[in-house]
């Protein structure tokens, strides 16, 4: 059984024996790995560490292109191993592999665009007055510590830390327990390019290490992305030592049909909006507002597609995987049982056992109609393969419809008309807004974060660099040389 340490000031670290945790493939439930359950002394050990190697003058003397030179660097690395790495991915999350050989990509191109953008993240001067010079520049905020969830474990890692070494940080990252290996190959690879320290890996029960991390006084960034209560947690412990935070707290997202759609793109977009990763993404398209007049024939489609999806073990690369775990598929099977008491199940609705992996996670993927709009199936994110049915007569009733939950993370609207389009993403609360597609490959140049209850601040981008440095302001006085 393999052992995953955690890299603490340049170290390999293993917790004590008796707090190991398991880690298992959702496709089989056989455990592949085992975790070190970090205790406090462990979190105290990496900030230790991190202030000592942020403050050092060696790591102060990297210039900022040559941070970018490394991650360029680790890109290519990880494309040359994408096949090794997916796998890991794809057994460690469940998702199929071509899912997985995605998220890989993805997470290259992260180390690949913030490698380009680390020198270029300039100040600026403002004119104030002759004799005055007023410089604005942009230095790194320090420590920054990095909560990732279990959904996209290598994707998530990579868009935080990336932005935070390129702009100069000293990064700790907290792995989910269920998938620390995609996270543990990027330690293992920075542990001998960047000084002890600058790059830290802890592991174990995030209820219980999480805490430690953002309760510490000497931590100055924050970057979670989970739930809404935990997300709450972690915003009071930061305030407790006003300590700034990035937070991707999920969302209940939106797909609105309009009768003039493309109805075979519309169909293709919504379903896999929603059984990608088998529903467990923070932006799924987990609701589908159709237009009453095309309902009946667009869900009748949708049903026969739902029908023939695919579903099966990771690494058979069919359309759907398993969910992450025995909570999920608990969760999310009692609350689809109760959904058919209700009488809300067009297609599916019911869990699934593969011969040959009968200890797997699977479910089948499902449409719930006549939901009350504001019904927990209609309000809550299920983060599963559960599509909840709502349905609009107007163009003003659909963006009621859209602002109606506690979220506003991701939206997609699918209409021809280009003023219905317009207006409607112009009035939709969500921090992306997709026409007549749904995602945009991942978008690595495209701001990410939500409204509302979705979070606070945004991922992706040239703007997530500002999340890793703090502004100064420098006003230097001068005068002629005779005058001195």
């Amino acid at each position: 059984m393999k052992k995953i340490p955690m890299l603490i000031d340049g170290e390999w670290v293993h917790g004590d024996a008796q707090t190991y945790l398991d880690v298992k493939n959702p496709s089989t439930g056989e455990v592949i790995a085992q975790i070190s359950n970090a205790s406090k002394e462990h979190v105290e050990e990496a900030v230790r560490a991190a202030r000592v190697a942020f403050e050092r003058e060696g790591w102060r003397q990297w210039k900022a292109y040559e941070r970018g030179q490394l991650l360029i660097e680790f890109a290519h690395y990880i494309r040359k191993h994408a096949e090794e790495w997916s796998l890991l991915e794809c057994r460690d999350v469940g998702k199929p592999l071509s899912q997985a050989r995605a998220d890989i990509e993805a997470a290259a191109r992260y180390f690949e665009f913030y490698g380009g953008a680390a020198d270029k993240v300039m100040g600026d001067t403002i004119p104030i007055e002759d004799g005055l010079l007023n410089a604005v520049v942009l230095e790194p905020v320090g420590i920054t510590v990095h909560i990732v969830p279990w959904n996209y474990p290598i994707q998530i890692t990579a868009r935080s830390v990336a932005a935070a070494i390129a702009t100069g940080n000293a990064v700790i990252v907290k792995s989910a327990e269920d998938t620390p290996l995609t996270t543990h190959a990027i330690a293992e690879w920075l542990a001998d390019k960047l000084p002890k320290g600058i790059f830290q890996h802890i592991t174990g029960l995030g209820r219980e290490v999480g805490p430690y991390l953002t309760s510490h006084p000497d931590i100055n960034h924050i970057t979670f992305t989970g739930s809404v209560p935990t997300g709450i947690a972690v915003m009071k412990a930061a305030a407790e030592n006003v300590v700034p935070v990035t937070l991707e707290l999920g969302g209940k997202s939106p797909n609105i049909v309009f009768a003039d759609a493309n109805m075979e793109q519309a169909l293709e977009g919504v379903v896999r909006a929603i059984i990608q990763n088998a529903g467990q993404t923070c932006s799924a398209g987990a609701r589908l507002l159709i237009e009453e007049r095309i309902k009946e024939s667009f869900i009748s489609r949708l049903a026969q597609r739902f029908q023939v999806i695919q579903v099966g073990p990771g690494e058979a690369d069919m359309e759907m995987g398993p969910l992450l775990n025995e909570q999920q598929y608990t969760k999310i099977t009692a609350l689809l049982q109760q959904a058919k008491v209700d009488g809300y199940v067009v297609t599916g609705g019911e869990p699934l056992t593969l011969a040959g992996y009968e200890n797997g996670f699977y479910v089948q993927p499902t449409i719930l109609d006549g939901v009350d709009p504001n019904d927990p199936l209609a309000q809550e994110e299920i983060f599963g393969p559960v599509l909840t049915v709502l349905t609009f007569s107007t163009v003003e009733e659909a963006i009621a419809l859209a602002n109606s939950t506690d979220y506003g993370l991701v939206a997609g609207i699918w209409s021809q008309n280009i003023d219905t389009a317009h207006y409607v993403a112009s009035r939709v609360q969500a921090g992306q807004v997709f026409v007549n597609n749904y995602g945009a490959a991942g978008g690595i140049q495209m701001p990410f974060g939500g409204y509302k209850k979705s979070g606070i601040g945004r991922e992706k981008g040239f703007v997530a660099l500002r999340n890793y440095t703090q502004m100064k302001n420098i006003a230097i006085r001068y005068a002629p040389p005779n005058q001195h």
